[in-house]
């Protein structure tokens, strides 16, 4: 287990989140490289501008697996990744570090879902 999915696992509030049936049945459909595609999208769509519309509502708590890890992996809001991952607010965010948020969000659905670490299902 990664270092910040540890430290989010001692949290009360982050640990609390699940996928359900609904979003296991989509991310099974989908595939594991379009719910990749659309966490890399999310993050640059609604957390990398340095002034996100709506910050800190801008992330739904259901709906889409990504959503749902969002939450769980405190890449929600430009707020919780500058605690969390240590992304200051204000200025927009690199490449490597929306890369590095798509990947926590892939790493936190790929253990709801079972798959080993990166490898997708087996």
């Amino acid at each position: 287990m990664s270092d910040i999915h540890q430290r989010l696992a001692r949290s009360a509030f982050r640990s609390r989140f699940r996928l359900g049936d609904k979003e296991r049945d989509y991310a099974n459909a989908k595939g594991r490289g379009t719910i990749l595609s659309h966490a890399e999208d999310f993050v640059a769509q609604r957390l990398a501008p340095a002034q996100p519309k709506n910050d800190g509502r801008q992330t739904p708590m259901r709906g889409h697996p990504v959503f749902i890890a969002q939450h769980a992996t405190a890449t929600c809001c430009r707020g919780c990744l500058a605690k969390w991952h240590g992304v200051p607010q204000g200025r927009e965010m690199t490449a490597v570090e929306q890369g590095r948020a798509a990947a926590v969000i892939l790493e936190w659905i790929d253990r709801q879902m079972g798959y080993r670490a990166g490898a997708g299902p087996t």
